[in-house]
């Protein structure tokens, strides 16, 4: 069986460093070489001198900081926008305890992916829909910027039917709940029948949103990268 390429990625092309629009305090992806497969670890951007070098904290990893040595090649992935960018660098310099940053290269070629606008992660968040015929308790199993799909063991509106969308993510920093609230269409309805006959059939819906505010609209789009960055099996 042939191997297709994620359809959440397109073409590699090169990229100039400002395209990154990197932000200090974002999250980077941190991969190291020094064993024969690559190991991924997360960490924050402090900041940067242009063509010079870059500051980065050094990972932890079980309530301790990574192994890392000058002249380490490392590998380091961002997520700006739609664009998904990644280039090689190398460990200038260590500083360690009390501080726990790092020193690396300046990147001298990036290469670059867009990622497609909508693309789905997989969750498994508890909402409210409502919808002319009430209020029910319902699940997302997946969502995007631009919608869901929702899952109700109740039949809900007719196909086309404008309803209300109400559940919570997580935010940053503090771990707060944020309320998100849009109206969305119902654009199709399917019915899951179990495997098993002692359960019952499960309704699931397609909505797209229609008003989607501007700030929750970022927290999804982190949500994408999130998952990008810790666990590629989310994204649908």
């Amino acid at each position: 069986m042939s191997s297709n390429p994620p359809p959440s990625e397109a073409k590699t092309q090169e990229y100039e460093f400002e395209q990154m629009n990197l932000q200090v305090g974002g999250r980077i992806q941190f991969i190291t070489h020094r064993t024969i497969k690559p190991i991924q670890h997360f960490s924050t951007l402090i900041g940067w001198a242009k063509d010079e070098y870059m500051i980065v904290k050094v990972p932890f990893e079980n309530n301790a900081p990574i192994a890392l040595n000058d002249g380490d090649k490392l590998t380091i992935r961002v997520f700006s926008g739609v664009n998904v960018c990644s280039f090689s660098c190398v460990v200038q310099r260590v500083f360690p305890r009390p501080l726990f940053y790092v020193h690396l290269s300046f990147p001298q070629s990036i290469q670059g992916t867009s990622l497609r606008a909508a693309m789905r992660v997989k969750v498994d968040i508890p909402a409210q829909v409502t919808s002319p015929g009430g209020t029910n308790s319902v699940f997302l199993v997946n969502l995007s910027v631009s919608g869901a799909l929702i899952e109700s063991a109740k039949k809900l509106s007719d196909d086309e039917a404008e309803v209300g969308l109400s559940f919570y993510l997580i935010a940053q920093p503090g771990n707060r709940q944020v309320r998100i609230n849009p109206n969305a269409t119902i654009r199709n309805i399917n019915v899951v029948k179990p495997a098993t006959g002692d359960k019952p059939e499960v309704f699931t819906y397609g909505v797209q949103f229609i008003d989607l505010d501007p700030v929750h609209y970022t927290m999804l789009q982190n949500l994408t990268y999130e998952a990008l960055i810790a666990d590629r099996q989310k994204i649908v």
